[in-house]
């Protein structure tokens, strides 16, 4: 989980850097198109609408942008023809890699994502080579600052959720999957402020990096996540945090 926590507060930070210029809109619009075709033009009835349109909200996307892809997925207006692609590999020191994709051209986005691998020390695996070294889970932040651990471990367990953690200058509240609505809700409705919302593959086990290595491997993760094409990138790595910082300011 610290893995995962580290590189969360990083990747939350630049979306939302990237979202005042728009840059992840194209991302964001993607995923509510594709899960308007699969599920249908109606979020109540349609949970993976439903959380992508929460998602663009929450970094601002405009209405008429949402109700765009929406149609688009409907077959109301026209639009690319997305394929949904997971793929799996390693990168430097042996760490688990996850990359789900949304394309419109396979050849192309296999092609750099291989790139992106190669460069950084890594390797393309076979389907199923490290997707079991992770598990779906809803994950909720909340800021330490809005609420007490044991407050908030009891309204979240009381909502549905799994458990509360210690996170990176956050609470960590985790559900099962089709658990993730109701406890979002609930702590709404009890007025506690929600910094970051999703379902998400968190890792099992992590894999410790330091120098090169991990150098290596923040570089991947940040050449994944600046393709278009790439919609999330789950990894099992862990960082100390003065290692992070260091590599930041190199």
């Amino acid at each position: 989980m610290a893995g995962h926590s580290k590189w969360a507060n990083i990747k939350h930070k630049k979306a939302r850097e990237d979202a005042k210029r728009g840059k992840i809109f194209s991302k964001l619009a993607k995923e509510i198109t594709v899960a308007a075709k699969l599920g249908g033009g109606d979020p109540e009835g349609n949970p993976r609408l439903r959380h992508a349109i929460d998602k663009a909200r929450s970094f601002n996307m405009p209405k008429d942008n949402i109700e765009r892809a929406i149609k688009k997925g409907t077959g109301e207006s026209g639009g690319a023809d997305y394929e949904q692609v997971t793929y799996e590999g390693y990168g430097p020191g042996g760490v688990a890699v996850l990359v789900e994709v949304l394309t419109d051209n396979r050849n192309r986005t296999v092609g750099e994502i291989r790139h992106a691998f190669s460069k950084n020390k890594g390797n393309l695996g076979e389907n199923g080579c490290v997707a079991w070294l992770f598990e779906s889970k809803g994950y909720l932040t909340v800021p330490k600052s809005a609420v007490s651990e044991e407050q908030l471990l009891e309204l979240a367990l009381e909502a549905g959720a799994e458990d509360v953690r210690d996170g990176e200058g956050v609470w960590e509240v985790l559900t099962e999957p089709d658990q993730y609505d109701a406890v979002r809700s609930g702590l709404e409705q009890a007025g506690v402020p929600i910094e970051s919302a999703e379902v998400t593959m968190l890792p099992k086990n992590t894999v410790k990096l330091q120098g090169a290595d991990a150098e290596r491997m923040l570089r991947l993760m940040e050449m994944l996540e600046d393709n278009d094409d790439v919609q999330n990138v789950y990894a099992n790595f862990d960082i100390e945090d003065a290692e992070m910082e260091r590599i930041a300011g190199s």
